[in-house]
């Protein structure tokens, strides 16, 4: 009879960034799709090929193995060509299956990926569970038209129609837990290495909006987010199951809502469930109080988007905190012995060799357990990238390299070329210091490195530094030096 739907994240879709990093995750939004469609009785697949490092030719196979009725693929920005690829392949092997095409790239450049692939037939727009089981009830029960169907952008009669928004998801908690049991769940990997770490999603929305996100464009400025007793309990569930005692809470924020925050951490003390988590903080939405009771609770580690060292900068793009506030959260967490990953970026709007080097001071003064420096990436779907071609500012339209690694964009005052050999720097200096090196060695000798989510796994200094070493050195004029 067939598969109802297939869910692809297409082969060979790593990118630059995750592949400097070793990084494979769980697909959560293809599992939440699948859980909702699960739950209505149709038949799902997800074939998440990067962690089964599945070739193209395996992909076809398996396609072919499958016959489902309809294709959904996901795709970011960086990925679309292979996402259009594997449509290509889908539609190769399968006479009459629909194929469609979700995520944030497709959500914001629709008209264009249907222009593009000749190959996809439908996109869908924004959040997939619902719009997906409309157009699984259309072309499967016929209960619906495709007019009808909220979300998605298709071609009709030669013409691209785009059908009014659905409205956003309200009670998060009325979702499935993720369909974790179609993923290779021991297949994942942190540094290139296996983990039994996964990944917990417990809100969606972003109140703040920065120039340089495109979260609230996709799920909205107002944060809804799953009860405190729902999260727990996909803790408690993840660790039953899939055995993860460290957990990543993969939110834009997930220390947004402070009361939220204290609720969550006095379940997982009274629940006892033996798990170390991690997650991504503001430096403006915790104190003393809020990260002795997340320590309790089994914090380990935070990443914060310190982005830069120039309040100029910050502004700039909307980030809504001080310099000042960013060192006193790092302080804190020294002092509370909670471990940092500091988020930076080169190559913001407004950028300048001053502020850049400010950015480098101060990494080296907050002195984490971690910095990762990317190069400023003005996705569609943003004000930046909005920002970037209304100035002539974008260098480099191929989508290939919109990677948080290679610059595609200027800014008034420094070149790509210089924006690249910034934020090389900015490695260096950071992982090169004799302080930080002997520090590393000493801490990584008594205890495994624990650390959660895109930035958050086991690692040890000795593989940071092979992977800084690969880096060429950067060429600078004496002027461009920074301090210490």
């Amino acid at each position: 009879m067939g598969l109802d739907v297939l869910l692809v994240n297409p082969p060979d879709v790593t990118t630059k960034y995750q592949r400097f990093l070793g990084i494979t995750a769980p697909p959560l939004g293809l599992a939440y799709i699948a859980a909702v469609l699960e739950e209505a009785g149709y038949t799902v697949r997800i074939l998440d090929c990067p962690p089964l490092e599945m070739t193209w030719e395996e992909f076809r196979r398996t396609v072919r193995r499958l016959k489902p009725k309809i294709v959904s693929i996901m795709a970011t920005t960086p990925i679309i060509q292979q996402a259009y690829r594997a449509a290509r392949i889908v539609k190769e092997e399968l006479e009459d299956v629909i194929v469609c095409l979700g995520g944030y790239h497709p959500t914001f450049m629709d008209a264009e990926c249907l222009e593009e692939c000749e190959h996809v037939d439908i996109v869908i727009r924004r959040e997939g569970e619902f719009t997906l089981l409309d157009l699984v009830r259309t072309f499967i029960d016929g209960v619906k038209s495709l007019s009808e169907v909220l979300g998605i952008t298709y071609r009709r009669k030669g013409d691209i129609v785009r059908n009014p928004d659905r409205p956003l998801i309200r009670d998060l908690d009325a979702l499935p837990f993720p369909a974790r049991h179609l993923l290779p769940m021991d297949r994942y990997t942190f540094f290139g290495a296996r983990t039994s770490a996964t990944t917990v999603i417990t809100s969606r929305g972003c109140p703040v909006g920065c120039d340089f996100c495109a979260s609230s464009r996709m799920h909205g400025r107002r944060l809804r987010m799953h009860s405190a007793e729902r999260v727990v309990s996909e803790v408690a569930h993840v660790r039953e199951r899939y055995g993860s005692d460290i957990v990543a809470f993969v939110d834009d924020t997930f220390t947004y809502d402070r009361r939220r925050v204290e609720r969550i951490c006095r379940l997982m003390i009274e629940a006892d469930l033996d798990v170390t988590w991690g997650c991504a903080a503001r430096v403006d939405t915790v104190d003393r109080e809020l990260l002795e009771l997340m320590r309790d609770a089994g914090c380990s580690v935070l990443f914060f988007g310190v982005e830069s060292g120039s309040q100029e900068i910050l502004d700039n793009v909307g980030k809504g905190f001080t310099v000042e506030q960013t060192k006193r959260a790092f302080e804190l967490c020294r002092e509370l012995g909670i471990r940092t990953v500091a988020s930076a970026v080169i190559g913001l709007p407004g950028e300048t060799h001053e502020t850049a080097r400010a950015t480098i001071r101060l990494l080296k003064e907050l002195d984490p357990d971690y910095a990762v420096v990317s190069v400023a990436t003005p996705y569609p779907g943003t004000r930046f990238f909005e920002e970037v071609v209304e100035k002539d500012l974008l260098v480099d339209r191929d989508w290939d390299k919109f990677t948080l690694m290679e610059p595609v964009a200027a800014t008034t005052e420094l070149s790509p070329e210089e924006i690249k050999r910034y934020q090389r720097r900015a490695m260096l200096e950071f992982y090169l210091r004799p302080r930080y090196i002997l520090r590393r060695l000493k801490e990584d000798g008594v205890d495994a490195v624990r650390v959660a989510g895109t930035m958050m796994a086991e690692v040890t200094f000795k593989k940071l530094k092979s992977l800084i070493s690969r880096l060429p050195s950067p060429r600078f004029s004496p002027r461009e030096e920074t301090d210490g």
